[in-house]
């Protein structure tokens, strides 16, 4: 028994023994650990730049514990590295890691550190924290990082890493935050990081990531943050989202996916932030949205969805942000949105929405902003908006609201934007909008509202943008409007105002447009308008202004465009217009102005149609008289009587005038009608069309075409033929010559007169310039600017030229068309509707501009007149409802655009691809044109575009389907059109190359 205790206590005192030795070993071990990690920091202080050998001054000594950013364990050895916003300039190529065994965390965040991070980092087996990110990093993360399980938080952000993210980083078994963002990282998200069951916070955010979103992700159930935004990914949002159960935060906006929203998403409850905005995902809303409740934030603003919003978006209580803006959503807006009061943000512009606004927007108070322009929206705006205290933008243009603006709208004292353009409002301008004094723009263009400019709008000192044009605004311009210091914009064009141009708009020094034009202002300009050094743009045009121009406005050195024609300015412009170099457009047509034009480029590049109708100028315009310098007083009587001998012939040849003056005063949703302008443009002389002798114009033409000899006709139309004439001054010219059949002369007539009505009060650079007519019992002729290209069939048919009509000049082209055609449906009043929209009538300039041509089949609606017609038009170009109906509207228009354009982009007439686009809708079938690749489709003469020009191409592709739409109704109008591919582009600027074209078309289009 004492052996057996014996042998026990001599074991307990080996246990010790050993005990002991192993503790001095490990003693041992430290303090030779620690001397390696000495050497290790000092020999990669050393290979720092000098600036970081300062920051780094208290690295010295034998014991590294009490340097600048390191904290030591309880065994003295190296466990934190933390040198965060230091300055540090240099690379970790030269840090041992292997020598710093025992470091828990490095931290190195915002320095100035480059090149790789290198594979040794991997043998840091107990670090649970990096931290490199706002660094210089570059190339690849090294696979060894796998090797970390005891890593918790990965944050690389904000650098320059590049490659893909390595599949490794799945073995990172306690990972629980992997920040990635702001680096360049290319391929798939790897499919391993679904292994890290562990992860709360993942951000992949602005890389060059592609591929689809991997369905392993629906295994992280942990997960509350998921920031996938600002990639390339693409394919639909997988169903296995559904889970990530604990997901707070999801934002895949900025990338190319598609397809619906997965209805499973319905099941994330925790989940606040929902950000999908900018990709191109289809479908409605999904109804199980309803059940996040907790919702805060939901932006889908520029995708491709459609349908009727869920009426269980009335649940979401506590949205504060929500922004359905450039999609095609229909039908009503939620009614109950802000039934938690707590909306702040509503955003729902460019879409199709209709019905009132949302009753619970009255109540909102906490609003912030409101966007809801360029819909169908329809109601009483009289009592639908309340007092919003922080409201800072609302805008509703674009609309068809009507009533009368309440005032407590001035009771918004934080309103900084107010737009309320295109729609009906009426009423007078409350007064009261002159207490919203930090507002800073105020638009109400182009609606019905009456009365007085209140004289209170003159307290909005910080006001930038003043526009109340196309209105029935009468009275004087109030002189308090010159206390707007601010005013960058101020347009009141096309209303009823009289009275003289207050004096105190030369007081808006940084005023850079200025619009008075269409009204009744009298008597001269003031000479303080030579004050606004800022000014750029001055329209004066179409009022009762007298007397000489001044000479102060050749003071306005950085003015580019001047407007003072349909005015009664007399006298001599010569020394006016001297010194306005920085001028590029100038119209100064119908006045009585006299005397030499300034020899500068605004009049050298003119035609004659900006001088047009005054009593003697002469100088650089082509075909204008030259200027002569010794003349007397006896002589000029003589040649005055001379020249109205030679003129008084030519009044039966110019067309009496019956439909050029007075009938065709276009204005704003109405024709204006006031005794001054009537009296004015009654008294024209007919020749003042060319201003200069209208029977030397009528021979040179017969002259210079042989009496329409067959060798000068360049085309043949319906109405007659097409000749080209090149005058004896140089300038080149079409002249369209009717036909003179008996048969034909009553339609040829009607063809005539419809051509100069449509044309003489149009302007707009993607319309054809009508320079003069002829009317006479001999000859019938129109005659206009000749373009040097021909037509786009010409074009198109050109297998020569071809090559040069490149893909940017075809989306130019269509852009062209698209802009002339919602000049003329939303801008003139009545619309004008051509009719006969087709390759042949659109004619293309020397650098491939488009203009459109031939308004002999145009009609002009008049409202409350009846609309129906005989058939006109181009077969193959024509709408197809036209078939059963002949009531002309603008829908024949938008249909022929979206043949002309497909036309353009597939070089030929696509005639098949429309039959294939209905056929398809009743009997689908894989062979049929539309599940072609777009590649296939698109003009094989010229290279297929690439990059953002494929985009483009495809973006005036899918605006073309849209307007072939069967129903009329649901076809695009022509303004929505040309806003999309003018500024929208962007939405289709990165496809891929093999895009078939039924992912270009809405499915809606093509069931009747």
């Amino acid at each position: 028994m004492a052996s057996e205790k014996q042998q026990l206590s001599m074991l307990s005192l080996a246990c010790v023994l050993l005990m002991l030795v192993q503790e001095m070993r490990c003693l041992a071990s430290t303090r030779s650990s620690s001397k390696m990690e000495v050497e290790a920091l000092l020999k990669w202080k050393s290979k720092l730049d000098n600036k970081s050998h300062s920051t780094l001054s208290s690295w010295n000594g034998s014991s590294p514990c009490s340097w600048r950013g390191i904290i030591c364990d309880s065994f003295g050895s190296v466990a934190s590295l933390n040198l965060s916003h230091s300055a540090i300039d240099g690379t970790l190529q030269h840090l041992n890691f292997y020598h710093l065994p025992n470091l828990v965390v490095l931290e190195l965040a915002n320095n100035s550190l480059f090149g790789n991070i290198p594979p040794g980092i991997g043998d840091l087996s107990k670090l649970t924290y990096i931290n490199c990110s706002q660094n210089n990093f570059s190339g690849n993360i090294p696979t060894q990082l796998g090797s970390l399980r005891s890593l918790q938080i990965l944050a690389l952000e904000d650098n320059n890493f590049t490659g893909p993210i390595p599949s490794s980083i799945g073995n990172m078994s306690s990972l629980w935050k992997l920040d990635l963002p702001r680096n360049h990282f290319v391929r798939s998200i790897p499919k391993e990081i679904g292994m890290l069951g562990s992860l709360n916070f993942l951000d992949l955010s602005s890389n060059n990531l592609i591929g689809s979103i991997p369905k392993i992700l629906g295994n992280l159930s942990t997960l509350q943050y998921l920031f996938l935004y600002g990639n390339q990914l693409s394919g639909a949002i997988p169903l296995e989202i559904e889970g990530m159960r604990s997901l707070i935060k999801l934002q895949l906006l900025g990338n190319n996916l598609t397809g619906p929203i997965p209805s499973s998403i319905g099941n994330l409850t925790n989940l606040s932030d929902l950000r999908l905005f900018e990709n191109m995902l289809s479908g409605p809303i999904p109804s199980s949205i309803g059940k996040l409740i907790n919702l805060k934030n939901l932006s889908l603003f520029q995708n491709e969805m459609s349908g009727f919003l869920p009426t269980e978006m009335n649940n979401l209580t506590f949205l504060s942000l929500l922004d359905l803006s450039s999609n095609n959503f229909v039908g009503k807006l939620p009614q109950d949105i802000c039934g938690g009061r707590v909306l702040q943000n509503f955003v729902a512009f460019n879409n199709h929405f209709t019905g009132p606004i949302p009753r619970g927007l009255k109540n909102c108070t906490s609003l912030y902003r409101v966007r809801l322009q360029n819909n169908l929206l329809k109601g009483d705006i009289t009592n639908a908006l309340g007092v919003y205290p922080s409201l800072n933008y609302l805008e509703l243009s674009n609309n068809e609201l009507y009533g009368e603006l309440p005032p407590t709208l001035g009771q918004c004292r934080n309103l900084t934007s107010f737009v309320m353009s295109n729609n009906k409002i009426s009423g007078a301008i409350p007064s009261q909008l002159g207490n919203m004094t930090r507002l800073q723009r105020l638009n109400l263009s182009s609606n019905d509202i009456i009365g007085e400019i209140p004289k209170d709008l003159g307290k909005l000192k910080l006001l930038q943008e003043f526009s109340l044009d196309c209105n029935l605004l009468v009275g004087h311009i109030p002189q308090e409007l010159g206390a707007l210091s601010s005013l960058q914009i101020l347009n009141i064009a096309k209303n009823n105002l009289s009275g003289s141009i207050p004096t105190q708009l030369g007081e808006y020094s940084n005023l850079l447009f200025l619009n008075l034009s269409g009204n009744n202002l009298e008597k001269s300009i003031p000479i303080e308008i030579g004050n606004l050094q800022s000014l750029q743009h001055l329209d004066l045009s179409r009022n009762l202004l007298t007397g000489e121009i001044p000479k102060q406005l050749g003071l306005l050195h950085r003015l580019e465009i001047l407007n003072l024609s349909h005015n009664q300015f007399s006298g001599s412009i010569m020394s006016t217009f001297h010194d306005m170099t920085s001028l590029t457009s100038i119209d100064i047509s119908y006045n009585e102005l006299k005397g030499p034009l300034p020899n500068i480029p605004a009049f050298r590049d003119a035609t004659i149609g900006v001088v047009r109708g005054n009593k003697g100028l002469c100088g650089v315009i082509a075909s204008l008289n030259p200027c002569t310098t010794t003349t007397s007083k006896g002589k000029n009587k003589n040649k005055n009587k001379k020249l109205l001998l030679v003129l008084i012939p030519t009044l039966g040849c110019l067309l009496s005038l019956l439909l050029v003056v007075g009938a065709l005063s276009i204005g704003c949703r109405r024709i204006r009608k006031t005794n001054a302008s009537s009296t004015d443009e009654s008294n024209e002389k007919p020749w003042a069309i060319w201003t200069f002798d209208g029977r030397m114009i009528y021979e040179s033409i017969i002259e210079a075409t042989e009496e329409f000899d067959a060798k000068y006709c360049i085309g043949e139309g319906g109405y007659g033929r097409v000749y080209k004439a090149q005058l004896q001054t140089g300038e080149t010219i079409v002249v369209k010559k009717l036909k003179e059949a008996v048969d034909v002369e009553m339609v040829s007539q009607k063809a005539f007169e419809r051509e100069i009505h449509a044309l003489t009060e149009t302007r707009h650079r993607n319309i054809i310039k009508l320079y003069g007519f002829c009317s006479s019992s001999r000859h019938s002729f129109l005659v206009y600017e000749f373009l040097e290209s021909g037509s786009l069939k010409d074009v198109l048919n050109n297998e020569e030229r071809i090559a040069t009509f490149d893909w940017n000049k075809r989306v130019n082209v269509v852009k062209g068309v698209a802009h002339a055609l919602s000049y003329m449906h939303h801008e003139c009043s009545p619309p004008i509707i051509h009719r006969d929209i087709s390759s042949k009538n659109v004619l293309l300039d020397q650098e491939y501009e488009a203009h459109v041509s031939d308004f002999g089949t145009a009609k002009v609606l008049q409202p409350y007149s009846s609309n129906w017609t005989s058939f006109a038009g181009t077969f193959g170009y024509a709408a197809p409802e036209l078939a059963y109906t002949m009531e002309v509207n603008e829908q024949c228009d938008i249909y022929s655009f979206g043949v002309v354009t497909l036309e353009v982009i597939m070089g030929c007439h696509p005639g098949d691809l429309i039959f294939s686009l209905v056929s398809a809708s009743s009997s689908p079938s894989s062979n049929s044109i539309i599940s072609w690749p777009m590649k296939e489709v698109l003009d094989q003469r010229v290279p297929f575009p690439k990059g953002n020009v494929l985009g483009e191409v495809a973006l005036v592709t899918k605006m073309a389907f849209l307007c072939l739409n069967p129903k009329p109704k649901h076809r695009p109008t022509m303004q929505q059109v040309s806003r999309a591919i003018s500024s929208q582009s962007s939405n289709m600027l990165s496809l891929s190359e093999d895009i078939k074209l039924e992912e270009l078309i809405d499915p809606k289009c093509f069931t009747y």
